[in-house]
């Protein structure tokens, strides 16, 4: 682990390096501060030891590069629908969106947690049961019942 004096000469050295980097890869503010972050976290816990300022320099070139591309290939990205994106299409798609977000979110919390880490997550049942504490047969009948009370309150809306 690095001491703080070290850590804080390289941010000083290197974030500018480091977000430009980032920004040419991402396009996209918050995530190049998320790789910015994961990017010092790795220097900091790695045990690395540099032959001089040049290898360093290499160093946080590479690892940012592979932080940036693991993102962009990572299955949180590809299951994500941006805001832009959503916002550039037509009206009545947007509309769409936006109503199925509004009726997911009017769900109870029980009902909420588990349409989200099924749906925008990609969980399985058994995963959700993991992490909810719950027998999957239990996240099996919330899904059912999540769904029946969505399919109302769309139905109701048209």
């Amino acid at each position: 682990m690095k001491g703080e004096q070290d850590v804080n000469r390289v941010v000083e050295q290197y974030s500018d390096m480091i977000r430009r980097l980032c920004m040419i890869h991402l396009k996209n503010y918050a995530d190049t501060e998320d790789i910015f972050q994961t990017v010092f976290l790795k220097y900091v816990l790695s045990s690395v030891s540099f032959e001089n300022e040049e290898h360093e320099k290499a160093w946080f070139i590479r690892v940012t590069i592979n932080a940036c591309k693991d993102f962009l290939k990572s299955f949180f990205r590809s299951r994500v629908i941006s805001l832009d994106d959503i916002l550039d299409q037509p009206a009545e798609i947007r509309e769409d969106h936006r109503e199925v977000l509004e009726a997911v979110l009017s769900l109870p919390q029980k009902y909420r947690d588990v349409v989200y880490l099924h749906y925008y997550e990609g969980y399985t049942a058994s995963e959700i049961g993991d992490i909810l504490n719950k027998k999957v047969n239990t996240v099996y009948t919330l899904l059912t019942r999540s769904k029946q009370m969505l399919r109302e309150k769309l139905e109701g809306d048209e």
